[in-house]
């Protein structure tokens, strides 16, 4: 129900821009954000957005991710700037509705190496 795409290998430095649209049986969406989720680590928030377009990051994105919306598509966006070797990770779609019933995308890979 959540299709992500965008990810793919970078070098430092570089940039990438995830997508994730949301079905259309979807609806009411509240919150969308992206979580991510390193081998050996647990699935960590990177950046959300509600309704009202209130944006929160982690502390070690803040400055180069940008996250944001398009409530008439239903898709979510995550713009990645000055990529470090230490993002990389896979990224799951996050989408929560008024009632917090909660929706997962598959996952994209990111990989930032040289």
């Amino acid at each position: 129900q959540l299709v992500e795409s965008g990810g793919g290998l970078v070098q430092p430095g570089g940039s990438l821009r995830l997508s994730c649209a949301a079905s259309g049986s979807i609806f009411s969406i509240y919150v969308m954000g992206w979580y991510r989720q390193a081998p050996g680590k647990q699935r960590d928030l990177v950046a959300s957005i509600n309704s009202d377009n209130r944006v929160e990051y982690v502390d070690s994105v803040k400055g180069r991710f940008t996250i944001s919306r398009d409530n008439a598509k239903k898709t979510v966006y995550l713009q990645m700037n000055s990529l470090k070797p230490e993002d990389t990770a896979v990224y799951y779609c996050n989408v929560k509705n008024y009632d917090w019933t909660e929706y997962w995308g598959q996952g994209t890979q990111v990989t930032v190496s040289s």
